[in-house]
């Protein structure tokens, strides 16, 4: 099978065509997919009608082993079953239930699983239900968000750690004087990192996850977070997805965040979502 890895007009992102995920994939495939991640942080296979389970658990496992899903401390916010390696990202409610978990809304930038000692490597997303409007995938190159700093900027962060925690909430960075960490997931990484894979570094912050600057007053924290992710989310530095359904998106944690767009709540939005392991980040 011979692909064909076509750059985004954007900051960051190409899109596969040629390739067929209904079948086994050759080991040169496997190889140009892991390196157009690398290359490019996001990729793009759009219109892969009727992708069952089986084929993208075939096409995630070209990027690594998959992650099981980690329940929260306090065993709220999350929903579906624990012991499936998919998460569904859905507003539907059936019987009475939610069927899947984060459904409606906006959502502020983050990373997935930086709030885990091993951030993950990749997320990779698959669309079935979308609405007539809204619902797009933002997504930021944090390469070049590093690259963007200032100096004053790049020295104030020099050697620090950021406190990554997640509570399931869309739109809110959480205050530390008002919660207790040994409720939720959370874990300090550094704010700037080495890519593991390309090593280039890359900043390692979030609008949503991203908490407090160790050892750092709360105010000063929060401005340099602020400013962080103001710079970060500068739209010349954004890709902006519209879905489809069929598309299958793939990105890489370490190097870029993500967003969602409000969209109708009175409509149904249903993707089908798998986390590739990673590993603990430094400097």
């Amino acid at each position: 099978m011979s692909i064909e890895v076509i750059p985004l007009d954007a900051p960051l992102g190409a899109e596969i065509r040629g390739l067929d995920l209904k079948t086994d994939l050759t080991a040169e495939t496997v190889a140009a997919l892991d390196k157009a991640l690398d290359d490019h942080v996001v990729i793009v296979v759009r219109a892969v009608k009727d992708l069952s389970e089986e084929g993208q658990l075939r096409f995630a496992n070209c990027f690594g082993e998959i992650s099981k899903r980690k329940r929260p401390p306090s065993g709220r916010g999350a929903m579906g079953d624990f012991d499936n390696p998919f998460m569904f990202v859905s507003n539907i409610i059936k019987d009475g239930k939610p069927l899947g978990a984060l459904g409606d809304g906006e959502m502020w930038f983050h990373h997935d699983t930086s709030y885990y000692p091993e951030p993950r490597r990749a997320t990779l997303l698959y669309s079935m239900i979308i609405p007539t409007w809204g619902g797009q995938t933002m997504f930021a190159n944090m390469y070049r968000a590093y690259e963007r700093l200032p100096k004053r900027l790049k020295d104030k962060i020099e050697g620090r750690k950021v406190l990554q925690v997640h509570d399931y909430r869309r739109v809110e960075r959480l205050d530390p004087a008002k919660i207790n960490l040994d409720e939720i997931l959370h874990h300090e990484h550094p704010i700037v990192i080495t890519h593991p894979r390309s090593g280039r570094k890359s900043l390692f912050i979030s609008r949503l996850i991203s908490m407090s600057i160790v050892g750092m007053e709360h105010s000063e924290s929060e401005d340099i977070l602020n400013e962080l992710a103001d710079i970060a989310e500068e739209p010349s530095n954004v890709y902006e997805h519209q879905w489809e359904v069929g598309d299958l998106v793939i990105w890489d944690n370490w190097a870029s965040i993500h967003a969602r767009k409000d969209f109708p709540r009175d409509q149904q939005r249903l993707m089908r979502r798998l986390v590739i392991m990673g590993q603990p980040l430094s400097t």
